[in-house]
């Protein structure tokens, strides 16, 4: 019950486990930015790794070394600590990393983004993989996305959410030294019926949307539980996944079989 580190595998060991029928990789895909004045810089890739490494465990499939950097443009310069690609570097990013999966065997790669506007970008990215390399199965999904329940929680306290009641507690099962809940300051979603788009600064006072000060860590860990094995099941499946229109046709045979 170990993940599966890319990092630490040795080219043989990387190279035998497309041929035992793991040909899927994860790339974790974090951001290094603000999150208010009670959480660290790296609460969306300490996110993403967890929930890839969890995942990992239970299935063998490797995670790659996340990408610690993402689009992060719009949390602007007020606060210190953000480092931010601009959206086309990280779409090149995917791609390239892609090529290499690729290049050792991995038919299957999954971007598992923990950062809500890497998804654009990773988007680009999917769509470019996708052309260049028409025998790669590649996925994107973020955190919050991974079932309905799970996007509820992540936005029960703000549509707009960032350093809010999910990401607190999941620092605080994940990292909870790195969390000063003495400074959390709750800030209400101030973007909801506006049309434009607008930079955190020009949103919130201290770099929060939400309520972090309800945040328990039982909370967080029983969330980062349900993303695990959410993620977990998915991914079993998707080793095996087919095209839609296989998958049609294997489904049409077996009807037409039951019938007969």
């Amino acid at each position: 019950m170990q993940p599966v580190r890319w990092e630490e595998l040795s080219c043989e060991a990387l190279a035998a486990l497309p041929r035992r029928g793991i040909d899927m990789a994860i790339l974790p895909v974090g951001a290094t930015e603000q999150h208010g004045p009670h959480l660290p810089l790296g609460v969306d890739t300490f996110s993403a790794v967890a929930v890839a490494e969890g995942a990992s465990a239970r299935t063998g499939i490797p995670v790659l070394p996340a990408l610690a950097y993402g689009c992060s443009l719009g949390h602007s310069a007020k606060w210190s600590g953000t480092i931010s690609l601009r959206p086309d570097t990280l779409a090149r990013l995917a791609l390239e990393i892609a090529e290499w999966t690729a290049a050792a065997g991995f038919r299957r790669l999954l971007l598992l983004n923990g950062h809500v506007t890497n998804w654009a970008p990773l988007r680009c990215g999917l769509e470019n993989i996708r052309h260049q390399y028409p025998e790669m199965r590649i996925a994107l999904r973020s955190l919050w996305e991974l079932s309905p329940a799970i996007h509820e929680h992540y936005h029960e306290d703000a549509l707009n959410f960032h350093a809010n009641c999910a990401e607190t507690g999941l620092m605080l099962a994940l990292r909870p030294e790195l969390v000063d809940m003495a400074k959390a300051v709750d800030e209400p979603d101030r973007a909801v019926g506006h049309l434009f788009s607008y930079t955190m600064d020009q949103e919130c006072v201290h770099g929060v949307v939400g309520t972090p000060s309800r945040a328990r860590a039982e909370d967080g860990a029983a969330l980062l539980a349900t993303m695990i094995e959410t993620l977990a099941m998915q991914l079993q499946a998707a080793l095996t996944e087919t095209t839609p229109l296989e998958s049609w046709a294997a489904r049409s045979t077996c009807r037409t079989s039951q019938s007969t």
